[in-house]
């Protein structure tokens, strides 16, 4: 039984920063292609980064330069580096997982029905 869970939200102030972070159980992070959505109250839930199991990555524009996804295969878990937060940065923010092949299938960009695994969201607020 796959399962994912998202931690390391909060309230912060402009420019400040946070790191989530999202513990897999019932898979091996190293294996799948994982991603980072986030969804502003009111507005559809979005890409924001994702890794592939060989550790490339992509970013939306909105946060390259600001946004750093990584694994760590011994702990299982994906983090997500935010840095200069911005108040249009406020969201729930969810981890997803797939089990797809590294290439270039596990970009920022693909829709949420690509992802089957879900956490259930941390929120994050800028103020």
């Amino acid at each position: 039984h796959v399962q994912l869970v998202e931690s390391g939200g909060g309230s912060v102030q402009a420019g400040g920063s946070l790191r989530l972070s999202c513990t897999a159980s019932g898979y091996t992070v190293s294996s799948y292609c994982m991603g980072w959505f986030r969804q502003a109250q009111g507005k559809v839930r979005e890409g924001v980064a994702a890794i592939d199991s060989d550790g490339t990555a992509s970013y939306a524009d909105s946060v390259k330069g600001r946004f750093t996804i990584w694994k760590d295969n011994a702990k299982n878990t994906l983090y997500l580096e935010m840095n200069s937060l911005k108040p249009e940065d406020t969201a729930m923010y969810y981890c997803a997982a797939t089990p797809v092949a590294p290439g270039p299938a596990c970009v920022f960009s693909r829709p949420t029905r690509f992802y089957n695994h879900w956490g259930q969201g941390t929120q994050v607020t800028v103020s």
